[in-house]
């Protein structure tokens, strides 16, 4: 039997894009979203802020941080950013969660930039109290994604009496596709003086998230989540495994359980950033059971990936194999970030 190429692209198709689950059903259209979230390494402008410890990122400071490197930097993830998920929609991300920039102004100049000011990024953002003056924020692509809530959850975090200053947990509702979906965009306290010792501070950041979480599963039981972030612990820390209990399959997951994806690219051996020729996995989604469950209707997950191009890798030098990042060994290096970008898609049946 003979079958037209027409035939032969929807079949591939399908297998490439639709979840197992969702073949049995027979051919139809869907929905394919991308989620992304990005560690962009000290994305700050060149203004001296006498508010926060900026100062080796200005023209006079360590790093020499001239205007023309600024730009540099901007267009350099604005591609990483054009690119992510596109083999797939044809478009950039709906919402791309960011840590590690410096004020809403980098944010604007990064959006307007000529790779994706078409595509319409709106903004959420709080000034956090960082001493580095390093913040989250959430971007959303205004035509398919309608913010309803947004707030700023301050992590509270004491050594000897005196407060830990870090970045807050930024908490986005929004409809997408009318559909409503909650994102949370974290930044956990670095592995500074220690993994060991610094624990604490993470395992912190986590029982925060878990009562962000529970407080969405209040409002509603049936709540779609999706937390992202650079945690600075990997998935099979007590930070997730203790505290928020996350799950590496979804098979047998229980109502109002997480799913966490990277877990098991964890073991695979999979990292987004390398330190000491050691690969962590510190840039992660995990999502609520209802993005799971086939018994939920509307977006699902369908996959998570690392976003790790050539172009993105160090090809030479102490740092080769590495994500090619804007310092290195020799200094100023025009590259990108010292971690790699992180994706997921949400695929629905399209009626």
């Amino acid at each position: 039997m003979k079958h037209s190429f027409l035939e032969i692209c929807l079949t591939l198709w399908l297998i490439l894009f639709v979840p197992i689950h969702v073949l049995a059903q027979g051919a139809k259209d869907y929905h394919i979203e991308t989620i992304a979230f990005y560690n962009v390494e000290n994305l700050f402008d060149t203004e001296n802020d006498t508010l926060t410890f900026d100062d080796d990122r200005t023209p006079l400071g360590k790093d020499k941080w001239t205007q023309e490197r600024y730009r540099v930097k901007i267009a350099n993830i604005a591609r990483v950013l054009s690119e992510i998920g596109t083999e797939r929609t044809g478009k950039p991300p709906l919402v791309i969660g960011l840590c590690e920039i410096e004020n809403r102004s980098v944010l604007e100049d990064l959006i307007s930039h000529p790779l994706l000011t078409d595509f319409k990024y709106g903004i959420a953002h709080y000034d956090s109290p960082d001493e580095r003056g390093i913040d989250v924020a959430l971007l959303y692509r205004k035509e398919k994604f309608l913010p309803l809530n947004s707030q700023a959850r301050k992590l509270l975090i004491f050594d000897a009496e005196k407060r830990d200053y870090t970045r807050d947990q930024l908490v986005v509702s929004g409809l997408v596709h009318g559909e409503e979906i909650n994102f949370i965009v974290n930044h956990w306290p670095s592995r500074s003086g220690g993994e060991a010792k610094s624990a604490y501070k993470r395992e912190k950041a986590a029982l925060l998230n878990k009562r962000i979480i529970d407080s969405l599963y209040r409002l509603d039981p049936k709540a779609k989540i999706i937390s992202m972030g650079d945690f600075n612990d990997d998935p099979t820390n007590i930070s997730f495994k203790k505290i928020l209990q996350t799950k590496s399959d979804i098979i047998g997951l229980k109502e109002q359980e997480l799913y966490n994806p990277m877990e098991k690219m964890l073991k695979n051996g999979q990292g987004t950033l390398a330190y000491r020729d050691s690969w962590n996995l510190f840039d992660q989604f995990y999502v609520s059971q209802s993005l799971v469950s086939r018994d939920f209707k509307g977006f699902q997950f369908y996959k998570a990936g690392i976003f790790n191009k050539p172009f993105l890798i160090s090809q030479n030098g102490q740092y080769r194999g590495y994500p090619r990042r804007t310092y290195g060994s020799s200094g100023y290096e025009p590259g990108y970030s010292d971690h790699f970008p992180i994706y997921m898609y949400l695929i629905k049946e399209a009626k």
